[in-house]
């Protein structure tokens, strides 16, 4: 943000994340930038599931993640887009943080049985350590950022 500003923006918006660390560092570094400025701090995105990392656990048929049975409002990313689009287009959302959420609260074990039902297929899900997730990512071949990333969204 700071050499954005620099280079003479005067306004920018975050994408950010709901109760990550590194998304409160660059919330902070965004406050502090001098622009003007719009957080729009998400929570998970529907589109995870069908265009993200879980696509091939959801063809295969079982999706292990390390969360128990806490209800997430996943929001869908055309929804954020609608709203990236107000801010960046209309006046009056300046210095504001908006909590972009979708309708209702699913677990992700819920979530899956959903997505199941709605293909006509058994997916199951299965709650698995920290560890046994390290693990799968490593056999996946993610990169390792990105599977620092997930560690850290589903240790917070």
């Amino acid at each position: 943000s700071r050499l954005a500003v620099e280079c003479g923006v005067r306004r920018l918006v975050l994408l950010s994340g709901r109760g990550e660390t590194e998304a409160q560092r660059a919330e902070e570094m965004l406050k502090a930038s001098g622009a003007d400025w719009t957080i729009l701090r998400c929570a998970w995105f529907s589109q995870n599931f069908s265009e993200g990392f879980l696509v091939d656990s959801l063809r295969e048929g079982e999706v292990a993640l390390p969360v128990g049975n806490v209800g997430e409002p996943f929001v869908d990313a055309d929804d954020i887009a609608d709203a990236a689009a107000a801010v960046l287009t209309r006046q009056g959302y300046t210095g504001q943080l908006y909590e972009l959420t979708g309708p209702r609260l699913l677990s992700f074990a819920d979530a899956v049985a959903e997505i199941g039902r709605a293909a006509g297929r058994d997916i199951r899900f299965k709650r698995i350590s920290h560890a046994e997730f390290t693990a799968a990512t490593a056999e996946h071949e993610l990169p390792a950022e990105f599977a620092w990333l997930l560690n850290e969204l589903f240790t917070e």
